[in-house]
């Protein structure tokens, strides 16, 4: 069985009710939830929360609420994994063993469906334990500089000053969206980040994190130009 794993806690503090506030058209969850259903992959697409608000939403929109998360994997503390964890071992005692999980962000609106779908199929075939959503650093991270406290700057990698950006390695970060992997995988907590674990690298114009009102007048932009490209 594969299952999917939406976390939408009620209590988002920068940008109230982000999990259901409405972007391009639509309650922000509900984009995760279609390209969780228009992907094929799931037998069932959980939404994990405590908030009655946004359980109901997530009902409208096609998923499913078997039960609500508790107030101690609830606040601004609580990392992703033990949210998972429990939804694992809550869904399994009412519906039987999961053998894949797919963790997906509710702020996911740039997120489409075929990514998913060949993020599970590199999963499967590679054998690894997790395939992840990651991102291309735009600028090279070797160039990267800190300001220091008397307000002068120092390099985080001198020995790369002269080196041309061609010649730098590439490198890459979490894109936020998705993770798939193997159910025991999640609930023996091992890192995601590991020669047991790939990335599923998104295109650009699909990363983009959603934590501050710009983010989310950027990411409306972004999502507007997607669906223009495809309407033409």
């Amino acid at each position: 069985m594969k299952v999917a794993v939406i976390p939408a806690r009620g209590g988002s503090k920068r940008i109230p009710r982000k999990n259901i506030k409405e972007f391009c058209g639509k309650p922000m969850i509900a984009w995760a939830i279609e390209a969780a259903k228009n992907s094929g992959c799931f037998d069932y697409i959980i939404v994990s929360t405590d908030d009655s608000e946004i359980a109901e939403v997530a009902k409208n929109w096609g998923a499913v609420v078997p039960f609500m998360r508790p107030k101690e994997l609830s606040d601004d503390h609580t990392a992703t994994r033990p949210v998972i964890n429990h939804a694992i071992k809550e869904f399994e005692k009412l519906y039987g063993p999961i053998d894949y999980v797919c963790c997906i962000y509710a702020t996911s609106p740039l997120l489409d469906e075929k990514y998913i779908r060949e993020a599970y199929s590199e999963l499967i075939n590679s054998n690894k334990n997790f395939v992840f959503s990651a991102g291309e650093f735009s600028y090279p991270i070797q160039r990267a500089f800190k300001f220091l406290e008397n307000g002068g700057l120092e390099r985080t990698n001198p020995q790369h000053r002269n080196t041309r950006s061609q010649d730098l390695e590439r490198t890459f970060h979490d894109a936020g969206q998705f993770y798939w992997g193997k159910t025991q995988a999640f609930l023996d907590n091992l890192d995601s980040v590991s020669e047991s674990s790939t990335a599923y690298v998104l295109p650009s114009f699909a990363v983009q994190d959603i934590d501050t009102e710009d983010d989310w007048i950027r990411a409306e932009l972004m999502r507007k130009s997607l669906d223009y490209k495809v309407n033409q």
